[in-house]
């Protein structure tokens, strides 16, 4: 649980357990708390009661580690520094060499469609390719967790769309990643994830878990079929209650 000084209560008696390679989405009202998890899980705020472990360990340890990565809803590049500058800071900042740097920022790069673009500005880049740019630096330290708060809210619909669809490949390439992801769109929840789980109004409490039992790989077909709507109304059903 979470209770800011302010006597906020922000989370309260949330039970979840995370197995490696789950997609988890999480959908609530907005102020329920979703944010909140995830600072805690990424060891950036601690929880007021109760315990938290990530890995065997604590979240700042695991974040430490370089186990965790957090992308979050706005991409937060820095605008003076080209791509392969901004989606290596990580291992700049943990003085890996610049061969190594290199290296892995162009795999990273490649894994989301911008290894062309190495040598650009953000400026010069459109929001979906910004967003891009977030995910490659997320990825570049290879996490075994990987938290996201809302990334693709911003984008219009067939951006999303396809941000959607490349996340899912990446992911399936790296089936021990677990990915924990914030959306306030019910459509976006069952189309990415092993399972969703559902917030209720503050104070934040898990309400639901919602298996969603299709297999990967999952395509634009997949959001047009019978099955794919039910899950979306069960979905939406729940969060109305």
């Amino acid at each position: 649980g979470k209770i800011y000084p302010n006597g906020t209560v922000a989370v309260q008696h949330a039970n979840l357990h995370v197995g490696e390679g789950e997609f988890l989405c999480f959908v609530g009202p907005s102020g329920c708390g979703k944010s909140t998890i995830f600072n805690m899980i990424a060891g950036l705020t601690e929880p007021t009661s109760g315990h938290l472990t990530v890995l065997g360990t604590s979240p700042k340890e695991a974040r430490k580690q370089n186990e965790i990565a957090f992308v979050f809803q706005e991409h937060t590049l820095l605008p003076w520094a080209k791509l392969i500058d901004n989606v290596t800071m990580p291992l700049t900042l943990r003085g890996i060499s610049k061969k190594e740097r290199i290296t892995e920022g162009e795999r990273v790069l490649e894994l989301v469609g911008l290894k062309d673009y190495m040598k650009v500005l953000p400026r010069e880049l459109s929001g979906g390719m910004k967003m891009r740019v977030s995910i490659a630096r997320a990825l570049i330290s290879r996490p075994k967790l990987l938290l996201m708060d809302e990334p693709f809210g911003a984008l219009d619909e067939i951006t999303r769309q396809t941000l959607q669809n490349e996340l899912l490949n990446i992911w399936e390439q790296d089936k021990k990643m677990s990915v924990l992801f914030i959306t306030h769109n019910v459509f976006e929840s069952v189309f990415l994830s092993t399972k969703v789980v559902v917030m209720t109004p503050r104070p934040g409490k898990i309400s639901d878990f919602i298996d969603i039992p299709f297999a990967y790989p999952r395509d634009d077909e997949f959001r047009t079929q019978p099955e794919f709507g039910e899950y979306v109304r069960s979905v939406s059903a729940v969060l109305k209650h």
